[in-house]
């Protein structure tokens, strides 16, 4: 045994006592109830909390995703966390079937900082937490099993006081031992049961009983088997909503949900792609399309993949792994020759509107705005020397993957026409003629850029096919500017989708490079700019995709 990596350390969770278990044998026939915790469990968890901007963007994309109940912060203990709580009520920002949640600890001075943030709601889920677990009890807040349950119930009354003094709101009431998993079954439900003596539920007026996998200490059965066991003995079972929260300590969030609906959870909490403390929340956009590739409405739209993938990472600032189920780039690309022929021969004999059974795509692409794309290697033998890696290493160019797979086409087609190998040299040609010599239908001749409290104002006369308009536009930076400028000169709605740049070289003189791409009517245009002022290469690089954009539309006219 290594000293260095000794396993003995560690404590095997023990079993759940629970010998005629049902849950095996369930099959998940509907969605659950959805509840997204990404403006608080997952703004928690960032290096840089989100701007008021920026959790406005990610609650307007929750609301278009289709959630229903939106944990939107901890207004107790922040203060950011407790204006945006009241901006959303303010602003009349909540929709009529959103529900919005906040958090606090069960201490009499937080929930009543909690309730003052939610002056004025229509309708709100108060959410009530104190730790549960043995080491929790043990090592951190050294109190027995009495004193926890106190601390709980004496939490619960202050929610009861302060709720009667805001009438005007509907309330849900929710209450999470937190650390559940590491806490006994039989005490999780002792403290349950006292709350709910506080607050009283009914089958028409249900409390919420949040029992989280707060840190993921087991396998997904043992969680299912904590679950099936809680929710035999919980007192009047008919009017508790059980709800999950999982983490993903061992990968295994997303089972752990998953099995646990099974034994009887109706309701599920968790962030989009899965940001979170640690290793992260339980990933909701995963577990709804588990679902819906086994013909269950999810009952959340996730058709637009990318918009998606896009705002989170704008909001959060944490890349999508290429990999990640569903959602990253790579999921629906085969790199392997057999596993790109066997697609190909199912695609050419499927019929529009049969069951789906194509090999290696367990869903149709286009059901989440994506399609099969292939990746082509450099020459038949190898995909150590692929075009990225030619680009980067030879001449310092770092594609981003999107802009990989769309040129990689192109070299293919350069491949399928030669019959043989590309060199770097031909590569590089292909990129240089293919982005940055081809020619733009629209161009810049002057602009003027003024900056008012951290907004741009962007005006300009542009060569439109040959013909020079003006353009005036006003955005959170120059480009946003430009765009919203242009939008209106043309009258054409397109967005940019994806945005990347680096230094080309070292030192003073390095020049930048702009990737850019943007989306119209479904369709996906690129740009590539080099230029030592970073705001010309993105203006430039704009350009580029605009233009291949309105030629494609005016060819189609």
């Amino acid at each position: 045994m290594n000293g260095r990596f000794d396993h003995t350390k560690y404590n095997p969770f023990p079993p759940i006592d629970i010998k005629d278990r049902t849950w095996p044998e369930q099959v998940i026939t509907k969605a659950p109830t959805w509840c997204s915790v990404d403006l608080r469990d997952g703004n928690q968890a960032l290096i840089e909390p989100m701007s008021v901007v920026q959790k406005k963007k990610m609650f307007e994309l929750l609301v278009e995703v289709g959630f229903k109940e939106i944990e939107v912060g901890f207004p107790a203990a922040s203060q950011p966390d407790f204006d945006f709580v009241r901006s959303l009520i303010q602003e009349d920002k909540v929709p009529e079937d959103v529900t919005i949640q906040v958090l606090t600890q069960a201490r009499p001075e937080l929930i009543q900082r909690t309730f003052e943030s939610l002056k004025g709601a229509r309708r709100a889920i108060l959410h009530l937490y104190n730790s549960t677990s043995v080491v929790q009890r043990e090592k951190v807040f050294k109190t027995d099993k009495t004193g926890i349950v106190e601390i709980a119930v004496e939490g619960a009354k202050e929610v009861v006081r302060c709720a009667a003094r805001q009438p005007e709101t509907e309330w849900t009431f929710q209450y999470s031992p937190e650390s559940f998993t590491g806490t006994e079954v039989d005490f999780a439900v002792e403290v349950c049961d006292g709350v709910n003596e506080i607050w009283q539920p009914t089958p028409e007026n249900p409390v919420i009983l949040n029992l989280p996998a707060t840190v993921e200490m087991a396998t997904p059965n043992v969680y299912a088997d904590q679950i099936e066991l809680f929710g035999r003995l919980i007192k009047n079972r008919d009017s508790v909503i059980i709800s999950l929260h999982t983490h993903n300590d061992r990968s295994c969030a997303v089972g752990a949900a998953e099995l646990a609906v099974m034994a009887g959870a109706q309701r599920v909490e968790g962030t989009l792609l899965g940001n979170g403390e640690r290793t992260g929340n339980m990933d909701i956009v995963i577990m709804a399309m588990n679902l819906y590739s086994q013909g269950i409405d999810p009952e959340l739209d996730l058709h637009d993949m990318d918009r998606i993938v896009s705002v989170v990472r704008e909001c959060t600032q944490i890349d999508v792994h290429p990999r990640q189920a569903w959602s990253g780039d790579l999921v629906f690309t085969a790199f392997s020759g057999s596993h790109q022929d066997a697609i190909k021969k199912c695609l050419d004999i499927y019929e529009e509107g049969t069951p789906w059974e194509i090999a290696y795509l367990p869903i149709d692409p286009r059901d989440i705005g994506r399609t099969y794309q292939d990746v082509i290697r450099v020459n038949s033998q190898s995909g150590k020397g692929g075009v990225a890696y030619v680009l980067s290493n030879k001449f310092g160019f770092e594609l981003p993957r999107w802009l990989q797979i769309e040129f990689s086409r192109v070299v293919q087609k350069s491949t399928e026409d030669s019959g043989g190998e590309i060199h770097p040299d031909e590569i590089w040609e292909l990129f240089n003629n293919h982005y940055l010599k081809k020619g733009k239908v629209l161009s810049l001749e002057n602009f003027t850029i003024e900056k008012q409290e951290g907004r741009e104002t962007f005006k300009a006369h542009i060569d439109y096919f040959g013909k020079e308009i003006a353009v005036s536009g006003e955005g959170d930076g120059v480009l946003g500017a430009f765009v919203e400028g242009l939008k209106s000169a043309i009258n054409l709605d397109f967005e940019i989708m994806e945005y990347g740049e680096h230094a080309l070289g070292q030192g003073a003189d390095a020049e930048a490079v702009t990737y850019i791409q943007i989306r119209c009517e479904g369709r996906r245009y690129s740009g590539v700019a080099i230029s030592k002022d970073i705001i010309a290469s993105s203006l430039d690089a704009f350009m580029g995709a605009a233009s291949q954009m309105l030629n494609e539309q005016q060819a189609a006219a």
